[in-house]
């Protein structure tokens, strides 16, 4: 399971966590204007505006789980199981793989208002990259630094909702996630009052109580609540070190820890990795689960006009730095 956020300070940037139980070789792939992406029924693009984010490279090809493009638009899929329904090739559609949506999206796209065109007229289709690598079950956050929207291809056809909270987690789909924050209204980073009874002397007796009632589980539902809270309530200077900071302690309040989900036969979910990508500039920043150090790589470093995408593996080992 999942959690992505944005969150603005002078910059804007976009990230999210990917927990699983195993790992596909990840890495932080520039995909340059002159690669050729070619799909499986819509027009390849030969052109088209740069990218960064994380992927699994099935030779030069990125399959990317987020990624930021050039003018600031980006995208992340999350795991949506039980929910997520592609469907078969229409006429009279834009019919996009799962795989290709990022690319299709930010290859073309500045803006979410121009991403919302193109969803119009788009029909997720249901054909794999491959036959070792089937489709996965997704939902999606499209996001630039005015506004967020999440994509979800069900039964009963292809959703755009708008998204002020800037948050996606996975299960339930995202108007009931946002419906059960009718929920939570109470909850407030200020001291509590005494609504109980006025007859009791009810004082608060340390801080935080302000918050009680925040689910603290690991489940993607309460998850999304406690991100929302979290970001909505976040404050941050606008220096880059403080910004890029304040985002991972961000996700940091949903990470997975190994051991607290069990998938059985000893395997557990955890967080694999934490990313953090500074829209404006295109540097995308990450940590894995055994690495705790923030790793940078920028966007604009490379030969952006390339038609070869670079990749950089994950620096993976823990790095500590000792003062004696």
């Amino acid at each position: 399971m999942c959690t992505a956020v944005t969150y603005r300070t002078k910059d804007h940037y976009f990230g999210r966590t990917l927990d699983y139980d195993i790992s596909y070789n990840e890495t932080v792939a520039v995909t340059p204007r002159n690669y050729s992406f070619h799909f499986k029924k819509v027009r390849s693009l030969t052109s088209h505006y740069a990218m960064i984010g994380m992927a699994s490279m099935a030779g030069d090809y990125p399959l990317y789980y987020d990624a930021t493009n050039e003018k600031g638009l980006s995208i992340a899929g999350l795991n949506f199981p039980g929910n997520a329904d592609y469907k078969p090739e229409m006429s009279g559609k834009d019919n996009v793989t799962p795989f290709e949506l990022i690319p299709w999206i930010l290859g073309q796209c500045a803006k979410v208002a121009e991403a919302r065109v193109l969803l119009a007229r788009m029909n997720l289709v249901n054909i794999p990259f491959s036959a070792d690598l089937p489709l996965a079950a997704l939902h999606w956050i499209i996001s630039d630094r005015n506004e967020s929207i999440t994509l979800e291809s069900v039964k009963e056809g292809l959703k755009v909702y708008d998204n002020p909270v800037g948050v996606l987690t996975n299960n339930p789909p995202f108007d009931y996630q946002m419906f059960y924050l009718n929920n939570y209204m109470s909850i407030s980073r200020e001291d509590p009052t005494n609504c109980f009874s006025k007859e009791l002397n009810l004082k608060p007796y340390c801080r935080g109580m302000g918050a009680m009632g925040l689910p603290g589980d690991l489940s993607s539902a309460s998850r999304f609540v406690r991100a929302a809270f979290t970001k909505m309530n976040s404050v941050s200077g606008d220096s880059e070190s403080e910004s890029i900071s304040q985002f991972f302690h961000i996700l940091g309040s949903v990470e997975n820890q190994r051991g607290c989900v069990h998938m059985g036969e000893g395997k557990y979910e955890i967080t694999l990795y934490t990313s953090c990508c500074n829209t404006d500039k295109g540097i995308y920043y990450y940590k894995t689960y055994e690495n705790s150090q923030i790793t940078g790589v920028d966007m604009h470093m490379e030969d952006l006009d390339s038609a070869k995408t670079v990749s950089y593996p994950l620096i993976q080992g823990q790095q500590i730095r000792m003062q004696n």
